[in-house]
């Protein structure tokens, strides 16, 4: 019996519109119109200590009535940033790996298992590097880490910063190409698709679209990117 479910990868920009306006519970607000069952998040920022510092996450968990797990990777004064998973389903297993590159940027993986509905799901939340050669180290860590699937779909989703060769990347990941990722940055008017959404085996993926709406426009840099996969239950 098939079983559907709506993914999504938002990179939130630390809750920083494009109007330059801080807002968690705008951020919420949109993931609440995703109506998604799994929500990646990239970019969550967590400050403490100080009056007016906030754990995003929570708010944006609190507000959204979803589980979170998160995936710092950047230490900051007070605090810490990086990934995050939002979702309604059971939470079995939680793995984080390090996909940090010599000289660059703090990266990293967040790999969670899911259950749902008598099946589960693998679902890797990431955010690459802003240059070619260290995604291309980054691509294929997470190409061995996803090697060995056990269990029927695992689902990579982020923000992998691919600007001119998407597609390749998808193709190293999934095993080939899917169709043409529309674009989701910048938000007032994208261009580039750097968010994906890669499905281990690509059939299991029924739709792939960005939610683009006014709110969504501005809540952040980057428009959320959704997928409704199908698993066998």
């Amino acid at each position: 019996m098939p079983k559907r479910l709506r993914l999504a990868t938002y990179n939130v920009h630390r809750c920083i519109g494009s109007d330059g306006r801080h807002d968690p519970e705008r951020i919420a607000s949109v993931i609440r119109a995703l109506d998604a069952d799994v929500v990646a998040l990239q970019e969550v920022t967590r400050r403490a200590g100080r009056p007016g510092d906030q754990d995003q996450l929570a708010v944006i968990a609190a507000a959204t009535g979803l589980r979170s797990v998160a995936g710092p990777t950047l230490l900051l004064e007070r605090g810490h940033q990086g990934n995050a998973i939002l979702t309604g389903l059971t939470v079995s297993e939680v793995r984080r790996a390090d996909l940090s590159h010599p000289g660059r940027e703090p990266r990293g993986a967040l790999d969670v298992d899911l259950e749902t509905d008598r099946t589960r799901i693998r679902v890797v939340a990431t955010h690459l590097g802003l240059r070619r050669g260290e995604r291309r180290a980054q691509l294929a860590r997470l190409a061995d880490l996803c090697a060995t699937q056990d269990g029927p779909a695992t689902a990579i989703l982020g923000d992998l910063n691919e600007w001119w060769r998407p597609a390749r990347a998808a193709a190293l990941l999934s095993g080939r190409s899917r169709t043409r990722t529309p674009a989701t940055f910048p938000a007032r008017f994208p261009v580039f698709a750097l968010d994906r959404i890669v499905v281990r085996p690509p059939n299991r993926v029924l739709s792939l679209s960005t939610h683009d709406t006014a709110d969504a426009r501005r809540a952040s840099d980057h428009l959320p990117l959704c997928a409704e996969i199908e698993l066998v239950v």
